[in-house]
């Protein structure tokens, strides 16, 4: 599974990297260090990185289809 962070999108609220530690990353800013990226998510962490795209209030994360 892999997730993509719109960078324009993503406006510091964290809250992914609340539910996903693991998966998604916080900059300084508390931005998704990732955004503007794909993310490959780990086996495991597929359930922790869907809450954490569903946290998101601005739709940052999208899963990328294979």
């Amino acid at each position: 599974m892999k997730m993509k962070i719109d960078e324009e999108l993503c406006t510091d609220h964290g809250r992914c990297a609340h539910f996903a530690p693991n998966v998604f990353r916080l900059d300084d800013d508390r931005y998704n260090a990732d955004r503007g990226g794909i993310v490959e998510i780990s086996a495991g962490e597929e359930k922790n990185a869907t809450m954490g795209l569903k946290s998101c209030p601005e739709r940052a994360i999208s899963i990328v289809e294979e």
